[in-house]
């Protein structure tokens, strides 16, 4: 008794991930609409107020929240899976958040 699961358990635990991307994907795709109609509105009122996106917080954040994410996904997929191709599932968030990192500080343009 290799299988411990059943044909149709099976099914529906790949569809599961699917379904989630899909919903994502539909949420996403209606808030830019909305927010798209949003300005467009605002701009025919007069009332828009274009607010500058603060790049040094957001790489700040990412970077944090993305190296912290990637070291516990790396010490958890080595301790339990050991050195693998499984281990790139902790490793890709964490050199990207120390990417975001360096480049907060780098960038010269956040010498403030």
């Amino acid at each position: 008794m290799d299988n411990i699961t059943s044909n149709s358990a099976q099914v529906v635990l790949a569809v599961i991930p699917i379904v989630g991307i899909v919903i994502g994907g539909v949420i996403i795709f209606f808030y830019l609409l909305w927010h798209h109609h949003e300005i467009k509105l605002q701009i025919k009122s007069g009332t828009y107020n274009p607010t500058k996106f603060d790049l040094k917080t957001f790489s700040l954040l990412v970077g944090l929240l993305l190296s912290g994410t990637g070291t516990i996904l790396t010490l958890f997929f080595a301790l339990m899976a050991g050195l693998g191709y499984a281990l790139l599932g902790g490793l890709i968030p964490l050199i990207l958040g120390l990417c975001m990192l360096v480049f907060y500080k780098v960038n010269p343009d956040f010498k403030n």
